[in-house]
């Protein structure tokens, strides 16, 4: 038997614990703490979104059973609902989501990205997700069509699959006003649907020396400074031709030639306009760089589904923004675990071996590793039983 660290504590190991006690510094938030730290606060949120904790009920009552445990796992003392929601409440969100955005960083640097990708740039995708809530009950947030909710707006990296930064505003908030905070490289590609079809925020991206492709929102007024008269039907692309904004508020917001790229996708018998600052890439490249914009879609529904951001451990602004930070610091910390330790594994094969781990004594490593056998055994056994069923549909007349 072994008398190892719980799983848990070994996953807490991947955490930089010096740079979130220096955030804790910066915003004096263990000022008149007696027990429950900021550090244990983050463990115990990090331990209810691992383990899939509906409620603040559900959290606190899961962890009674293990109360001569928790300065094993780090949760200090004692985690009573009372002093979990107080926490929630008062303490400072910047600590956490600073620290989010420190995690993120770490597991940009560890991935490795994708191989062979079409275009030798960083390309990101940024977009938004409502998180809706019960007005009656989430009494700070404010209407916006008809509901009351959050945004979480997030810049996903492509190659990497992880969030290179993420923000959360009121609901009521428009995704166009939050893209001056995006902290843009040089030469990297952002792509926009087209409720950021903004030119002034556009040419403030192009200043950056950075390249961007959005989606028209709706018709521009313009005028046609070159026309490639390009026209590929196998591809897709309509035309490609160099415009300039005539529009009274436009062509003051950006002076400079644009890119205007018609296509048309055969598969939703859809046509697409895009706009994009950069000349050198193909018509095509842009409308696959466009199509890659769906990876943050992904990101949002995984998140959804796989990690606790649509139910809260409490009501107040505080809370529910704690909550998200913690479960963007989860989800970086289960792809670090997986590029060091399970690299044949997905995210979510990862979250779930640990979901139902947390609480064994046994190497992290090698409990990881077993399951990955596991796992690539059950995809030998469907493979040997598709060709099964393929040999039994060769039709016997053939013989």
């Amino acid at each position: 038997m072994h008398k190892g660290q719980f799983i848990f504590t070994q996953v807490c190991k991947f955490l930089p614990k010096r740079a979130f006690d220096c955030l804790v510094n910066k915003y004096d938030g263990n000022k008149w703490v007696k027990s429950f730290t900021c550090w244990n606060h983050l463990l115990v949120l990090i331990y209810g979104q691992l383990s899939n904790r509906e409620s603040l009920r559900d959290l606190v009552t899961s962890l009674a059973p293990f109360r001569n445990m928790f300065h094993h796992l780090g949760f200090g003392a004692n985690v009573s609902r009372s002093n979990l929601s107080k926490a929630n409440e008062q303490r400072d969100p910047r600590i956490f989501e600073e620290y989010a955005l420190k995690l993120i960083s770490i597991a940009r640097e560890k991935r490795t990205g994708l191989k062979d990708f079409f275009i030798s740039n960083n390309v990101y995708a940024f977009d938004s997700t409502t998180i809706s809530l019960c007005l009656s009950v989430f009494w700070w947030t404010k209407l916006h069509h008809g509901k009351s909710g959050v945004k979480v707006h997030t810049l996903f990296d492509v190659k990497n699959s992880i969030p290179s930064f993420a923000i959360i505003t009121g609901a009521e908030i428009h995704d166009s006003q939050v893209m001056d905070q995006i902290p843009y490289e040089v030469d990297s590609f952002y792509i926009f649907d087209r409720a950021y079809m903004d030119t002034k925020q556009l040419y403030a991206i192009d200043k950056v020396g950075a390249f961007f492709v959005v989606r028209e929102k709706q018709r521009m007024v313009y005028e046609v400074v070159e026309d490639k008269r390009y026209n590929n039907p196998k591809t897709g692309v309509m035309s490609d031709t160099l415009i300039k904004l005539t529009g009274q508020k436009t062509k003051k917001q950006y002076s400079k030639p644009l890119r205007r790229i018609v296509f048309y996708d055969k598969e939703k018998n859809r046509t697409f306009v895009f706009y994009t600052n950069n000349i050198e890439v193909s018509a095509e490249d842009v409308a696959l760089l466009y199509k890659y914009r769906w990876s943050v879609e992904l990101f949002f529904k995984w998140m959804k589904q796989h990690l606790r951001i649509k139910e809260f451990y409490g009501t107040t602004e505080n809370a529910v923004k704690i909550q998200v930070y913690a479960a963007i610091t989860t989800y970086c910390l289960v792809s670090i675990i997986e590029t060091e330790m399970a690299e044949e594994m997905t995210t979510y094969e990862v979250l779930r071996v640990l979901s139902t781990s947390l609480l064994i004594k046994m190497p992290l490593r090698q409990l990881l590793s077993s399951c990955q056998e596991e796992l690539l055994l059950e995809n030998k056994r469907e493979i040997i039983n598709n060709n099964k069923y393929i040999q039994l549909e060769i039709p016997f007349d053939e013989w």
